[in-house]
C-alpha cells in the first residue's frame, strides 16, 4: 500500500479519529471487532491518546478503552508510552510508513503503521508467542482536528 509522508508525527495524529479494528485469533480462528474513536489531545508537553468504543468477541459486546501517552521529539518522531509511563515503542511517520517491535513477556508484538492520506492511517499488529497468536488490523479515519 502506498504511503503519504507527514512532517511531524504528533501534529498529524492530533485530533479525533474513528477506528474500525478486526482481531483474529490465529490459533482458534475466532474473530472480534472494535468500533470506536481515538482522541489525541495535548496535555502539557505530551499527547494523550484515549481510545474508547465497543469490542465484540464471540458475539458478546463490551465497552473497551485504552490510553497511551505520546512524547514528541524535535525531529518529528514520538515515543509511545503506556498510560502508567512504561515504554511501548518509538513512532516515526515522517516517511508515511513505520515498523516497530514490542516484547511483552514471552510474546512479541510487531507493528506496522501506514499513513494512507492526510485523513486516514492503518495499523497492523501481529502478535506471536506462547500466550497468543493474533492479527489486529485497524483503520483510523480523521474526525475533527483539535489544537
Amino acid at each position: 500500500m502506498p504511503s503519504v509522508s507527514v512532517a511531524d508525527t504528533a501534529a498529524y495524529l492530533l485530533g479525533e479519529w474513528s477506528i474500525e479494528r478486526t482481531v483474529v485469533d490465529e490459533r482458534s480462528g475466532a474473530r472480534g471487532t472494535f468500533v470506536g474513536t481515538a482522541l489525541f489531545r495535548r496535555v502539557g508537553g505530551e499527547l494523550l491518546e484515549v481510545e474508547s468504543g465497543d469490542f465484540v468477541w464471540g458475539g458478546i459486546g463490551n465497552p473497551a478503552t485504552r490510553t497511551h501517552r505520546l512524547v514528541p521529539h524535535d525531529d518529528g518522531t514520538v515515543d509511545v508510552l503506556f498510560a502508567d509511563g512504561r515504554p511501548f515503542h518509538h513512532l516515526d511517520l515522517r516517511t508515511g510508513h513505520w515498523h516497530t517491535r514490542h516484547p511483552c513477556a514471552a510474546d512479541r508484538y510487531d507493528g506496522e503503521f501506514t499513513v494512507v492520506s492526510p485523513d486516514e492511517w492503518h495499523l497492523c499488529w501481529r502478535v506471536w508467542g506462547p500466550a497468543k497468536t493474533q492479527l489486529l488490523t485497524s483503520v483510523y479515519r480523521r474526525g475533527r482536528r483539535t489544537a
